[in-house]
């Protein structure tokens, strides 16, 4: 070759034409499917998992009450102590053993709670606040109630309120908490005594 020559130019490949038939995934042709069948399969599906969503919902596994709430502060007592009736029934299918009892308290200066007592320490509460006896025998942790069945008991707890902000009082909750279950919170909704 010579010095001034110019080399011949490279052949350009060349690009062949798609088969028939063939479509190319970046191409304009793709459709989607029908509005109509895709609808009533979304549908279908959302209907599906309403329904399993529905039978799988979490159930309660008790339903209780408050059936009395009873406040005692004697003269030589620092702090009160609330002792509170309650009823428990087991609506599910299994057995419900009591894990842990707490009361809380609602009122204009705030909320505040306490576990409950335990239940060997009732007899000694009793006697420093003897006001308190003869409404029933405690529910206990660790306790357990059969399906279908129904336990009654008191919870009893020191809440730092004055007499005054217990009587005016917005709410007041027991909550149970079961092993392997949801906590169980009872409002009191109306209490015979006060």
């Amino acid at each position: 070759m010579a010095e001034n020559e110019i080399p011949p130019k490279a052949a350009e490949p060349q690009v062949s034409a798609p088969a028939p038939g063939y479509d190319e995934f970046g191409s304009a042709k793709r459709t989607l499917p029908p509005a109509a069948p895709v609808a009533i399969a979304l549908a279908v599906v959302a209907f599906v998992v309403a329904i399993i969503a529905y039978t799988q919902r979490a159930k309660p596994a008790a339903q209780g009450s408050i059936d009395g709430v009873w406040f005692s502060q004697p003269a030589n007592m620092d702090s009160p102590m609330i002792l509170l009736a309650v009823t428990l029934h087991n609506v599910s299918d299994k057995t419900l053993y009591i894990k842990d009892i707490k009361a809380a308290i609602s009122t204009d200066k705030g909320d505040q709670s306490d576990e409950a007592a335990s239940a060997s320490d009732y007899d000694r509460y009793l006697m420093a606040y003897p006001d308190l006896k003869g409404h029933g025998q405690p529910l206990e942790v660790e306790m357990k109630i059969p399906p279908g069945d129904e336990q009654k008991g008191v919870v009893m707890v020191t809440l730092p309120v004055t007499p005054e902000l217990f009587a005016n009082r917005k709410d007041m909750t027991v909550t149970i908490v079961p092993y392997d279950q949801r906590p169980i919170v009872i409002h009191e909704k109306s209490s015979p005594s006060k």
